[in-house]
């Protein structure tokens, strides 16, 4: 291995640089991104049995907040109704998608840099191909003659480094496209759980409307 990069030059240095930086937000991303971390699958329906009858108390909440994405959205709502008994649908929805918003972007996180590696690392490798070009053309003499040894090096530069930018390129964009689709799929879950609660809580603030007219 440090015969290659010996042999791949310089130019090469922001490549291996890419590649750190792509293997470890590729490594952060499939920790973060894992289902019981964004989705947990029992969790809606245990929110919506334990607030049948009531609301739960902050303790509580709290805890459903540091449960996982889903439970960050879900807490959002019930803070809602807790914090206006007589919520609005519409404000509830709106303390919905403000949350879902917020959780997307924590979801999107580092998808970018991704994607941009992918991107720049064949550019990066094109640049390292045309230094070795440019050693090539600097090992023939004005006579005619060439420099073996600058030829080599020249032809290692330019080979090396375009399959090392595309060696880096390919699986970037692979992890790219799977945790963009990854990060959809999510985001439509939290929607649908969103969706799902929205009546389920508004029965909450119908009550307080009814018992606050009924008082009147």
């Amino acid at each position: 291995m440090i015969s290659i990069i010996q042999a791949a030059g310089w130019p090469i240095a922001p490549l291996i640089l890419c590649s750190l930086v792509a293997m470890t937000l590729v490594i952060e991303r499939l920790l973060n991104l894992r289902l019981r971390r964004v989705l947990p699958p029992k969790l809606l329906d245990e929110v919506m049995a334990v607030t049948q009858k009531s609301l739960p108390s902050a303790d509580v909440i709290g805890k459903l907040h540091d449960n996982s994405v889903l439970g960050q959205v879900l807490a959002a709502g019930l803070r809602a109704v807790v914090a206006e008994p007589r919520i609005t649908e519409t404000a509830l929805r709106q303390a919905f998608e403000n949350a879902g918003r917020a959780a997307a972007h924590r979801l999107e996180r580092y998808l970018n840099t991704i994607g941009t590696i992918a991107a720049a690392a064949p550019l990066l490798g094109l640049f390292g191909t045309v230094i070795g070009m440019i050693e090539i053309f600097g090992s023939q003499a004005p006579t005619g003659g060439s420099n073996p040894a600058m030829l080599a090096h020249g032809i290692s530069v330019a080979l090396y480094n375009t399959a090392y930018g595309l060696i880096i390129a390919i699986p970037s964009l692979m992890f790219y496209r799977y945790f963009r689709g990854l990060v959809d799929q999510m985001t439509l879950g939290l929607e649908l759980a969103a969706e799902r609660m929205v009546p389920h809580l508004m029965r909450f603030a119908l009550r307080a409307a009814a018992a606050a007219s009924h008082g009147n």
